[in-house]
């Protein structure tokens, strides 16, 4: 299936997925953080939508931490590797993103196709996963797919802003229940929570880090070789290995580390 890079139809589409609440349900509730999960009809695998309030924090700060893929390393404790790929547009591009799952799961690994708009006084960011012929799936890693996986951005005023994050994701493998359900009640909040944490942080580390250099807003710095979009496939799901790890008890995995931050 051609590759079909979003265009302003696609992303008010996803800002209206992110504003309603038609079919949502609630999973966690609590303090500045929400949780809503959807089962799709006619899908195997379940969206699950956040939101959390960001108090002194902006739009335009939230939307660059998003982006900005050094200091994702800084702060994002669960990823093994990022990095992009190559450039399709001034606002899209292909990237691949790997992380830890708990022992003994296996790790995933990504390859999508981002795209990004500022809309009115919204940001917004959306992916889902491509298949590139110089990146096929890894030994040591199950290659998951993200059928539709974005930010919505929306400003409070001055420095006050909301982040809402959409994601529908196939994990490839028979995961068990309790893997699904940590994720709406822990793994969820606490990502939104250190997303947060992270933007508060971000303009005193950016000061010291190349302060100038923010490629997503100013396509003029951006040194990532151009790729063709016709050498591009949708990556189907079916295509991929599906492990089955349902068998996995909550007991014998091991969480890392990071589960047991504050």
């Amino acid at each position: 299936m051609p590759v079909q890079i979003p265009d302003d139809t696609d992303f008010l589409s996803f800002r209206d997925q992110c504003e309603s609440q038609d079919g949502w349900v609630s999973r966690y509730n609590k303090g500045s953080v929400t949780v809503w999960c959807r089962d799709e009809e006619c899908k195997s695998v379940q969206k699950l939508k956040m939101r959390i309030v960001c108090k002194d924090v902006t739009a335009e700060t939230l939307y660059d931490v998003l982006h900005d893929t050094s200091y994702r390393k800084k702060w994002d404790t669960n990823m093994i590797d990022t990095f992009d790929i190559g450039r399709l547009t001034v606002n899209a591009d292909v990237g691949y993103y790997s992380w830890k799952c708990p022992t003994p799961l296996k790790n995933r690994d990504f390859v999508t196709m981002r795209s990004w708009l500022p809309l009115g006084n919204d940001y917004l960011i959306i992916n889902y996963s491509v298949k590139h012929p110089e990146y096929p799936p890894k030994k040591d890693y199950v290659r998951a797919v993200s059928l539709l996986t974005g930010y919505l951005i929306q400003s409070n005023g001055a420095n006050s802003c909301t982040l809402y994050y959409l994601t529908q994701v196939d994990p490839r493998g028979s995961l068990p229940k309790w893997v699904v359900n940590r994720v709406s009640q822990f793994v969820a909040p606490k990502a939104m929570k250190k997303i947060y944490k992270a933007c508060l942080k971000y303009p005193e580390w950016k000061r010291k880090h190349e302060p100038n250099l923010k490629p997503w807003r100013y396509p003029e710095q951006n040194t990532l070789p151009c790729i063709n979009v016709a050498d591009l496939t949708v990556q189907r799901a079916d295509s991929l290995e599906n492990i089955d790890e349902s068998g996995v008890s909550e007991e014998k995995a091991q969480h890392h580390s990071d589960d047991d931050e504050t």
